[in-house]
């Protein structure tokens, strides 16, 4: 996301910040103390804001509003007049007499929950909302309208005046509105619409959304992966439910404040008896036990009758929340009754404003509205529910004619997201833009398109992070790799790389053909894949590479924490088959040939080749340099295999980047098991083998202490095989910190034919840092992990052993010889009582951008391949 927004200022270079602002403090007319979470709005505008810990606030003046209302319990309401010209604006409020009691605000708030009128009252909201669940009915369906826009923000009338950018390209000021929200000058520079209808079914339990409409138009449509940025908006701004206990909220789960968790969570104030479109309401505030945890300050409007429905809500997020990047948010929702009799969520705003590096790239704005009508009860066709799926597009959503949108659209575009067409085309004739966009797609898509404008591109050349690299093989390693499109052909795709290592002087090369029986857009990884792929390499790896979750010549992992020289030369032909469905289900099946010859200084010697060879230099027929090139080695040995894998990922979902998908929302949960046959004598295959894994990964929230990830994973190879083929741990030899991996293992130094891991790390949001003043300042977060390995040989698969001793199946363990001929194994053998364990702990969100941790090793130390500490990095944005 923030190489996206880096992409647009690079588009829009040259515009400013500026807008007028109403700041001040508000304090206690007596005792001085400023008064935190006092509101401050503009009466029956839904325009407000709350005070911070020390009494600041800041809210945008509105042209026409000219009356500010400061309020809260214990004190008197204040009305004040504000115009253009008012830029500060301190304010002492009075306590409240109330007979002849006195009421002061303390230095410190003593907020209590027992016998609290606003928190009996949120009770009673609270045990009211079952009979405002729509689900109760056997059927319901409504239509939904949504739309998200992107803007640059608060452009100043300086830049509009004087800037190059908009003298040069006047289209630019011609796209420039005023947000009637903030008052701000805002650039439209994408806007999504989606039509949609939700259908509910209560027994049996089902529900479908079928997509009816789809618009999409600005800078995403520069690139071919420009969905991404709808996807990562659609995500971290989720629909709110304020009925649901916990909601989802940019990528957090949030307490809603109605709800029995949030008598917890959140404090209540009751403010006043108000009308809201007629409608009598108690107008009651809240605001979290502490503003630095996630949780929302608000309003909600409560029909001042027995029903206590919610008629308005609105929503914050404190001023000094540790989320990352959002400068103001505001969300609004507003309910209503049906003629049936039902109480439903009608409209729903949500307008955040974004920054990173404010003063060099700037601000954004994220707006979103959405709509629900034509809420029906009948009974619904069972054929519908039928359908495969939970989300189902119709066919022609995406080819909606002007009708369409005049019947569905219950607002008009602004001037300027109906000219986004127009504004796009005028960027792409900006003399050398055509350049900013290929370096940008470089950048962002880590690929170089060969399209022009009116040929898309058929070919796309990457990844640009392998073209250069280097590991112990080849010394200096150079790469082209390049990919088909669906421009090219919608099913059919092509893909792959040619290799040359300086060192070995050896080509490298893997060449792939998919075939989708689903169309494509561009990708073939598009989401849900059903396709056929061939492919054949010859290549040099590393036994863990296949551990790695990005490409093995991607030249920041190339380098590696430690010198590995155990390589294979890996000749491997597969045909494979993946069925995705729309549950969350993947299924794939794939036919493997591989071919091993061992390379570097690693090499295979069977234990019966080892007795043959001692032999030999016993007797003195083998002489010289002879330990590692011996006749008695195994040149190479081959594999026929079948593989069966299972992964199921309920609620998913991710983006499609030109290289792989990554995931978007990494609260799903995600269960996989596989199984792999080995024939022997297939294709001179030499060994048979059959392997069995499972995992099972986890998400778990700890309200404001953060979140824990957990993996666990396990696996048994079932018969006698020499070491390749036993189980390694998934070791991680770069400085780059990848997921589920370890970070001290060397490469294959333990082996195991029965295992278990498991992997937890502990984000605790800066739980512990907001208590420490310079780090809450830095917004710093701390993390904490653990890994472990338990691990076992069974005695048939252990060379170590007597009774192996002349085995011709079982390998020697990979090792080193020393300068006198002496053998030194890097490889061992676990104790199954003594798992392997290693900690780390970290800082994240360094400049919002950097996450370091220090890795220790806890056990195993004794072992000369044993590294004891490390330090690993990443680069992560997280809100």
């Amino acid at each position: 996301m923030v190489k996206r927004l880096f992409l647009i200022l690079m588009i829009c270079l040259g515009v400013g910040q500026l807008s007028a602002q109403i700041r001040g403090v508000v304090t206690d007319a007596e005792t001085g103390d400023p008064i935190p979470y006092l509101n401050i709005y503009y009466e029956g505008k839904g325009v407000g804001a709350v005070t911070n810990l020390d009494g600041e606030y800041s809210i945008s003046y509105h042209e026409g509003w000219n009356e500010l209302t400061f309020s809260m319990v214990g004190y008197s309401t204040q009305v004040l007049k504000v115009s253009s010209k008012t830029r500060t604006l301190n304010v002492k409020m009075k306590a409240d007499l109330v007979l002849d009691e006195v009421v002061v605000k303390p230095k410190k708030e003593k907020y209590s929950r027992k016998n609290n009128p606003a928190v009996i009252m949120m009770e009673k909201v609270i045990n009211a909302k079952k009979a405002n669940d729509l689900s109760v009915n056997d059927y319901y369906h409504y239509n939904k309208y949504q739309k998200i826009t992107f803007s640059l923000n608060d452009i100043t009338t300086d830049s509009l005046r004087e800037s190059n950018l908009f003298k040069k390209y006047p289209f630019f000021r011609d796209q420039v509105e005023v947000c009637e929200v903030t008052g701000k000058n805002i650039l439209p520079i994408s806007v999504d619409e989606t039509v949609s209808e939700k259908l509910y079914r209560k027994n049996p339990h089902d529900e479908k959304t079928i997509i009816k409409g789809l618009n999409s138009s600005g800078v995403n449509e520069l690139f071919n992966t420009g969905d991404m940025l709808t996807t990562v908006l659609k995500d971290v701004f989720q629909d709110i439910n304020i009925y649901q206990d916990r909601f989802r909220f940019l990528q957090y789960p949030f307490d809603s404040p109605v709800s029995k968790a949030g008598i917890g969570f959140y404090k209540y104030y009751i403010m006043d008896t108000v009308y809201v479109d007629r409608d009598q309401c108690f107008h009651l505030s809240f605001v979290p036990n502490n503003s630095q945890d996630f949780g929302f300050t608000g309003h909600l409007y409560i029909l001042a009758d027995s029903t206590f429905r919610v008629k308005k809500c609105v929503m914050n997020l404190p001023k000094k929340s540790d989320i990352n990047f959002v400068d103001h948010m505001i969300i609004e929702q507003k309910f209503g009754e049906l003629p049936s009799g039902e109480w439903v969520l009608e409209e729903d705003d949500m307008l955040c404003e974004l920054s990173y590096l404010k003063k060099l790239l700037g601000s954004f704005q994220v707006r979103r509205t959405t709509r629900y009508s034509d809420f029906g009860f009948e009974e619904i066709p069972a054929r519908i529910f039928k359908k495969k799926g939970d989300e189902i597009k119709d066919i022609n959503a995406m080819m909606r004619d002007d009708s369409f949108w005049k019947e569905y659209r219950p607002t008009e575009l602004t001037k300027s997201e109906g000219k986004m067409d127009s504004f796009v085309e005028n960027l792409s004739k900006i003399k050398g833009f055509k350049y900013i966009i290929f370096v940008a797609k470089a950048f962002i898509e880590n690929f170089v398109e060969t399209g022009v404008k009116g040929r898309p591109s058929k070919v796309d050349i990457g990844p640009i992070n392998t073209m250069i690299s280097s590991n112990y093989i080849d010394g200096l390693r150079l790469r082209a790799s390049a990919q088909t499109t669906a421009n090219l052909h919608p099913h059919l795709f092509f893909r792959g790389y040619y290799a040359y290592g300086f060192k070995d002087e050896k080509s490298k090369y893997k060449g792939e053909v998919e075939y989708s029986f689903n169309k494509k857009e561009y990708l073939p990884r598009e989401y849900p894949i059903n396709s056929l792929t061939a492919s054949y390499s010859y290549d040099n790896m590393l036994p863990s590479d296949k551990f790695m979750g990005t490409d093995k010549d991607n030249v920041f992992t190339s380098f590696k924490v430690t010198s590995v020289d155990q390589y294979n030369y890996e000749r491997t032909a597969s045909l494979k088959y993946e069925l995705e469905r729309e549950t969350g289900l993947k299924t794939t099946v794939m036919l493997k040939y591989a071919n091993y010859e061992p390379c570097g200084e690693l090499f295979y010697r069977t234990m019966a080749g080892e007795n043959s060879l001692q032999q030999a230099l016993a007797s003195g027929e083998l002489t010289g340099n002879r330990w590692v090139q011996s006749p008695y080695n195994v040149h190479d040995f081959s594999v026929a295999e079948a593989t069966v894998a299972l992964r199921y990922a309920p609620g998913e979902t991710f983006i499609n980047t030109k290289q792989r998908r990554l995931p978007v929302n990494l609260d799903a949960p995600v269960f996989t098991l596989q199984h792999t046959v080995g024939f022997k004598g297939i294709l001179g295959a030499d060994y048979a083998f059959n392997l069995s894994e499972v995992s099972l990964y986890k998400r778990f929230w700890l309200s404001s202490w953060g979140n824990v990830d957990a993996c666990l994973k396990g696996g048994i190879q079932w018969n006698k095989v020499p070491f390749p083929l036993l189980i390694m741990p998934a070791a991680n030899l770069s400085y780059i910190i990848q997921d589920q991996t370890f970070n001290l293992i060397n490469n294959m130094e333990f082996l195991n034919d029965r295992y278990a891991s498991l992997d937890l790390s502990w984000n605790m949001q800066g739980k512990l840092f907001n208590r420490i003043p310079l780090l809450k300042k830095l917004k710093w977060r701390e993390f904490i992990g653990v890994k472990c390995l338990w691990g076992t040989l069974t005695d048939k698969n252990n060379p170590l052993l007597p009774q192996n001793a002349n085995d011709p199946t079982l390998m020697m363990f990979p090792g080193h010889y020393d300068a006198e001929g002496v053998y030194h194994s890097s490889s061992y053998v676990m104790d199954p009582k003594k798992p392997y364990v290693e900690i780390s702990a970290g800082i994240h969100n360094i400049f919002k951008l950097l996450h370091v941790e220090y890795v220790r090793r806890l056990n195993y130390n004794e072992l000369p391949t044993a590294s004891k500490w490390g330090i690993r990095f990443m680069i992560r944005t997280v809100f």
